[in-house]
């Protein structure tokens, strides 16, 4: 199954690097439950928010967690639904590596995961919820002061976006994103608890031409760091320029 995975990696996904695999991690990974911590959330911090100033620590941990975010939805959906594979993502399992400033660059996996077997429509995403994204957010919100909910959109921002790109992976079978969109599509998991990824993303028709059509349901709030303003997505500057074309007719 290591060469199943390694073949992913074209079309849509051809700029990332695959995971390792490997019961021994390397010597420039460590354990991704390190990310409970919140000495260790401290100096990531630090170290990453150099390249920023040093700004809003708020909206410093939020990009960070976009790009971990990033990483982590690519290689698990495309796992999922491709392979139909769950592969070993809990903190207590999972190695990252890490670039110099605290970046998420590549992860590293014991095992080539499970198949999904039973685990059919919600219950099939349980690894990545369960054991690495809810306690992840919750840690990444209590060590930043930032609300969870911006940590889960910038989560489901990349669920989304990856459910849809995969789509036009060579080896995707048609619908492929079917049960992604099942899930971001229920206010409720498999269990009853409230879906933390539901509806992320919303897609309109703009007023004007060169406005987004892609719109996250919530703000990522980097616009906290002076140089950085709204992403193109943002939901706060799409109505921002949505009230200012209107006020110019």
């Amino acid at each position: 199954m290591t060469q199943a995975l390694s073949r992913l990696y074209i079309g849509p996904l051809a700029g990332l690097t695959p995971p390792r695999v490997a019961p021994a991690p390397g010597p420039d990974a460590l354990p991704a439950r390190l990310l409970l911590d919140p000495a260790y959330l401290e100096a990531l911090f630090a170290r990453f928010g150099a390249r920023y100033g040093h700004g809003d620590r708020r909206a410093v941990a939020s990009l960070w967690s976009k790009w971990h975010f990033s990483a982590l939805a690519a290689h698990a959906l495309a796992a999922n639904l491709l392979l139909e594979r769950d592969l070993p993502l809990g903190l207590d399992d999972l190695q990252l590596v890490q670039s110099a400033d605290g970046q998420t660059t590549g992860l590293a996996l014991r095992h080539a995961g499970r198949p999904l077997g039973e685990l059919g429509g919600l219950s099939r995403f349980t690894t990545l919820l369960d054991a690495h994204l809810t306690p992840l957010v919750e840690a990444l919100a209590s060590a930043s002061g930032a609300s969870p909910k911006v940590f889960w959109s910038n989560a489901g921002n990349y669920f989304e976006y990856f459910a849809g790109a995969l789509s036009h992976h060579p080896m995707a079978a048609p619908d492929v994103g079917e049960p992604a969109r099942a899930l971001m599509a229920s206010r409720t998991l498999a269990d009853g608890r409230r879906n933390p990824l539901f509806r992320p993303v919303r897609y309109v028709t703009p007023d004007a031409p060169d406005a987004p059509s892609r719109i996250r349901r919530l703000c990522c709030i980097r616009y906290l760091i002076d140089e950085l303003g709204y992403c193109a997505n943002c939901p706060l500057e799409c109505r921002r320029a949505g009230k200012a074309a209107k006020e110019a007719v």
